[in-house]
């Protein structure tokens, strides 16, 4: 399978390197990836990571807009100046910058979480408020659709 699906939390050493997840690294290695593409998210507290491609990927809709346009300027930094690569090590590793440390709060154990053609690294308790939310979000959603399921059912 090449998506990143699930959700792990892995610890940070004492020289402030993390594990990448089992799954999320042979999908890395399979695709030969050396180096990851990391994005401070908009509009959560968590960056989304992926291949080169993941940038390749913004960079084509960057070029659609009009090269002259505001939104052009905004883009081309947002992709450029506010992202950045991260090398994975032999061992499967990344290290926790401040880069994000800064955008995420993470300080002692990052969870990575699947998010199918990249994935996202949060702080964990983050992480935990923001599932909660999505699946109360879905919830509500689904009881708006369909009034006749009862609550707390699946």
């Amino acid at each position: 399978m090449n998506r990143f699906l699930g959700h792990v939390t892995n610890r940070i050493d004492a020289k402030g390197r993390v594990s990448v997840p089992a799954h999320f690294r042979s999908i890395i290695q399979t695709a030969g990836h050396a180096e990851l593409y990391a994005l401070r998210s908009l509009h959560l507290p968590a960056l989304d990571v992926g291949g080169p491609e993941l940038l390749t990927r913004f960079d084509k809709q960057l070029e659609s807009e009009d090269p002259f346009a505001e939104t052009a300027d905004d883009m081309s930094f947002y992709l450029h100046a506010d992202g950045g690569f991260l090398k994975l090590d032999a061992d499967g590793r990344i290290t926790v910058t401040d880069f994000i440390r800064e955008h995420t709060g993470i300080s002692a154990d990052v969870t990575f979480a699947g998010a199918n053609t990249h994935f996202q690294m949060w702080h964990p308790d983050r992480f935990e408020a923001h599932r909660t939310r999505v699946r109360e979000r879905l919830a509500e959603k689904r009881r708006q659709e369909n009034p006749s399921i009862p609550v707390g059912s699946s």
